[in-house]
């Protein structure tokens, strides 16, 4: 319902002015809290707040976001939380990195985002940076600003290139939930070149060479030519899920026999989460196309990209604008990408997630011989961990358990009984262990109810 705009300004002010730090007493947190619980369920992703046991779990009041730093985060009641979770991955390099947060605030204070007309120096900038540091023949980026778009500009670019329309994923694979918005592109140039609609789509189980191979094979016998073949480094929301250690080297040979462009989806594993700067660096393969995304952003700006090779990138200079976006690689989002590269180059982020991965890896297997009725598995590369569980409803009762001890994690979309371990690559090692000390706590309470 439309209101006078004397009532909506009213309601802006209040939440500016909160914005900008205005002190409230207990009973306005409270009452500001309710306010928040209702807005969600009346005017913002409806029912979604029903699946967020911070409302469910936290006691009379939700817990509202207010603020973070590194690897705690506090709630608007002031209670702490030590952050397993990383946003899914996108606080990498902690919350609030101080040098990510200079860089964009140094840029805000210049300008925030761009004319569109004319050139915007931190795009290419960062754009060169990225041709340093990642695998292979890979140079030109695209930047935009989530992971799907990241994947449907690779999918794009894959179909110019091999002018084939046919993908290879994974079960258990994620990739993003956009649709294909270019289905409603009223000018013709921009939408011939894809006219199909959405590509035809074969999957085979992940980390089986064989069966890739086999669908290969199967595809080419039949005349459909396949354009090309999307992978995860480590499956993400599958639970961290890690292939067998020929499994990259046979995908890159089998895309190389028949044509198919490999592209890996970094998006997740990218920038140093699974002990490594990039997922593919585990088996020293070079993928045709990469998307990345997420910790791209240093936990502070959204931003992400698709990057590939001069000789595919041919396909995109007679029309350069064949593909385009209003916000990707805007100023401040660059800004935070350079210095995202800078603070995992300068902090040995992919070691660091390498050791406390490993660490943590021995500890879980510790906890499931002592509590062998609650954790089923842990598996996973660097700090991109899956606890799985017998059932979902233990994993529900793992999580929520924490989330009351004051840490966060959370599940998978793919495997409903598996949570997620994924907190910022430079969490102390004290962190770590009062983590592992809270979630015994908590092995031990759900023990006692299976």
């Amino acid at each position: 319902m439309r209101l006078p705009n004397d009532q909506v300004l009213r309601h802006t002010r209040h939440y500016l002015d909160l914005i900008a730090g205005r002190e409230m007493s207990t009973a306005e947190k409270q009452a500001f809290i309710a306010e928040t619980v209702e807005s969600y369920e009346r005017f913002s992703n409806r029912g979604f707040i029903t699946y967020r046991k911070a409302v469910t779990e936290a006691g009379q009041f939700a817990a509202l976001e207010w603020s973070g730093r590194g690897s705690m985060l506090c709630d608007l009641l002031g209670r702490e939380y030590i952050d397993c979770l990383g946003g899914y991955g996108i606080f990498s390099a902690g919350v609030n990195h101080p040098k990510v947060v200079k860089a964009v605030t140094d840029q805000l204070q210049r300008m925030a985002l761009n004319s569109q007309e004319l050139l915007e120096p931190w795009r290419a900038a960062l754009a060169r940076v990225l041709a340093e540091v990642t695998p292979g023949d890979l140079q030109n980026s695209f930047f935009i600003n989530n992971g799907t778009d990241a994947i449907e500009g690779a999918i794009k670019l894959a179909r110019l290139y091999t002018k084939r329309n046919t993908f290879i994923a994974t079960l258990g694979g994620f990739h993003g939930k956009s649709m294909g918005s270019l289905s409603l592109m009223g000018k013709a140039s921009f939408r011939e070149p894809f006219l199909q609609g959405l590509q035809d789509v074969r999957f085979v189980p992940y980390g089986d060479a064989a069966a890739l191979e086999e669908e290969l094979r199967r595809c080419e016998a039949v005349g459909v030519r396949i354009a090309g073949v999307v992978l995860e480094p480590v499956q993400g929301e599958a639970g961290g899920v890690v292939p067998p250690d020929d499994y990259f080297p046979r995908a890159r040979e089998l895309c190389t026999r028949y044509g198919a462009l490999l592209i890996a989806d970094e998006i997740q594993t990218g920038m140093g989460r699974t002990g490594k700067l990039w997922g593919m660096d585990h088996w020293n393969v070079a993928p045709d196309i990469m998307c990345v995304g997420k910790s791209i952003g240093g936990g502070v700006m959204p931003l992400s990209a698709f990057i590939s090779t001069p000789e595919i990138w041919e396909v995109m200079i007679p029309n350069p604008i064949i593909h385009s976006t209003t916000f990707g690689g805007n100023p401040l989002a660059c800004a935070a990408g350079l210095a995202a590269i800078e603070v995992t180059l300068e902090e040995d982020l992919p070691g660091q997630a390498a050791t406390k991965g490993d660490f943590l890896l021995r500890e879980l297997s510790c906890l499931r011989d002592r509590y062998p009725q609650v954790l089923k598995e842990a598996h996973g590369k660097g700090l991109l961990i899956g606890m799985e569980f017998p059932v979902q409803e233990i994993g529900w009762q793992v999580a929520s358990g924490l989330f009351k001890r004051g840490v966060l994690v959370a599940g998978t979309y793919s495997k409903a009984q598996v949570i997620r371990i994924e907190p910022a690559l430079g969490i102390p090692m004290e962190l770590l262990q009062e983590m592992l000390n809270r979630l015994e706590d908590t092995f031990k309470e759900v023990s006692q109810t299976v």
